[in-house]
């Protein structure tokens, strides 16, 4: 059974239709990349599974359960998690405080674990926890931004745009951290701006153009794919 899945699946704002009859799933431990140009509807698609962008057509199902139409509380519940574009943090409260954020709705002996598995995948916010989240570099934000997101210890992270204005050496760090958490058995559902990055940890590619699929399947035949890399998901 899919961990999440996506039959026939149109989303958008108001009457405009951004992505339309996209079809694919995420396997529990797999690595799925969402790739395609600006303008694609990538995140438009994980806010719409999410619960944050209205759902026009088609199923979404989590876990074997059809979500279509939950609200976004109970996608959350039944195990998703977002690392938005542009990381989103309270910047006015410290590493620790946006971390016991994302835990609220787990027990106190739950969220404890949590934060130290947070803490121990990412040592620079243990070093930083009492600092301000506005206080930290890009990549430090990042790292808080996926810390927060695991602290409800969700079976899919959606991640959008994780390297978005990082320098490599931190988009190597963040990117390390996710292959071992997928290792470990999380499934991450990834929209990445760096096509060679995403497929280097992805085993399933998405790419999406002007809203409409254009290639699902492996990524290592992704890999090979010349001409679809150049035409539609920026590859150098």
């Amino acid at each position: 059974m899919a961990l999440l899945e996506l039959q026939n699946f149109s989303c958008g704002y108001g009457d405009i239709v951004a992505v339309s009859d996209l079809s694919f799933t995420v396997e529990a431990g797999q690595i799925l990349a969402l790739l395609g140009p600006n303008g694609a509807g990538k995140t438009s698609t994980i806010l719409a599974i999410m619960g944050h962008v209205q759902i026009k057509a088609g199923r979404l199902s989590v876990n074997g359960r059809d979500a279509t139409r939950l609200p976004a509380l109970r996608r959350t519940e039944l195990g998703l998690a977002l690392v938005p574009e542009g990381r989103r943090l309270f910047s006015d409260l410290t590493v620790a405080e946006n971390l016991v954020v994302g835990g609220y709705a787990r027990s106190r002996a739950d969220a404890k674990r949590n934060l130290a598995r947070v803490l121990e995948l990412f040592p620079r916010l243990a070093e930083r926890r009492g600092q301000l989240a506005a206080s930290l570099s890009g990549g430090e934000q990042q790292m808080l931004a996926i810390g927060r997101a695991l602290m409800p210890a969700p079976k899919l992270l959606l991640v959008d745009e994780l390297s978005l204005g990082l320098m490599p050496k931190m988009v190597d760090l963040c990117l390390a951290a996710l292959k071992r958490l997928n290792d470990e058995g999380l499934a991450i559902l990834l929209v990445e701006q760096n096509t060679a990055r995403a497929l280097d940890v992805a085993d399933q590619v998405c790419v999406l153009a002007s809203g409409r699929t254009v290639f699902t399947g492996a990524a290592e035949a992704a890999r090979r794919d010349v001409d679809l890399l150049h035409s539609y998901a920026g590859a150098a």
